[in-house]
């Protein structure tokens, strides 16, 4: 199945770049191309995109809006937003996760990690850059108002359940959290459904808050 994928960015010459990009990759294409957030909302309904790469600073509507409006259409709703930006202070990322991104990266990655960002957003996770992921943690430990404050605790999993809660705060993906517990990845897969289902999380960026929050996972600890 090939990705449609949205590319939402001011700069003409990026999205070149982006484009030429995506096409060099097996399993994804290019769809559409927006200069402003506003020609991103409506582009990600007629060119019926799968995945929109937005950029936050944005002409006429910018990248968070966009990302809202997005999240927010009933007939847009398995439509994945992956925001790439230059611009990674605290504000953007909360400001992009509470507007429904699935994803947050920071232009500086290499090429190859933008395509494995595609995917993975692309089949429904979530990704966040490791340097804002921590600061993301630190202060939503300081801050009364989070992200998970229509999202339950961890009291109500089980042992197993809150190991692999535990691992997905910690970055690992499907695979990995199987690996490190001796399961299949579609066993690691249905138990990281069940706990979003069972904390009411609308993906895994929720599901790391809720691990710091409740000591579950300690910032620093090995």
């Amino acid at each position: 199945m090939t990705i449609r994928v949205l590319l939402a960015d001011d700069q003409r010459l990026v999205r070149a770049s982006f484009a030429m990009l995506v096409a060099s990759a097996g399993g994804m294409e290019v769809v559409a191309e927006a200069g402003t957030g506003r020609e991103a909302v409506e582009l990600a309904r007629s060119a019926r995109a799968d995945l929109v790469v937005m950029d936050l600073r944005m002409p006429d509507l910018d990248g968070i809006e966009a990302t809202r409006l997005i999240a927010a259409d009933e007939d847009l709703a398995g439509v994945k937003v992956l925001v790439l930006t230059t611009y990674d202070t605290d504000e953007h990322i909360v400001d992009a996760l509470r507007a429904g991104a699935s994803g947050f990266l920071v232009k500086d990655i290499r090429p190859a990690e933008l395509l494995d960002a595609i995917r993975t957003v692309a089949a429904g996770e979530s990704l966040l850059s490791p340097g804002p992921t921590a600061r993301l943690i630190a202060r939503f430990l300081r801050a009364p108002d989070t992200l998970t404050s229509a999202v339950g605790g961890p009291d109500g999993l089980s042992e197993r359940e809150r190991q692999v809660l535990a691992l997905v705060a910690r970055g690992l993906n499907n695979t990995e959290i199987a690996e490190a517990l001796g399961l299949s990845p579609l066993t690691a897969k249905t138990h990281v459904s069940r706990i979003m289902g069972k904390l009411g999380a609308r993906d895994r960026a929720q599901l790391v808050i809720v691990a710091y929050e409740s000591g579950l996972v300690i910032p620093g600890a090995a």
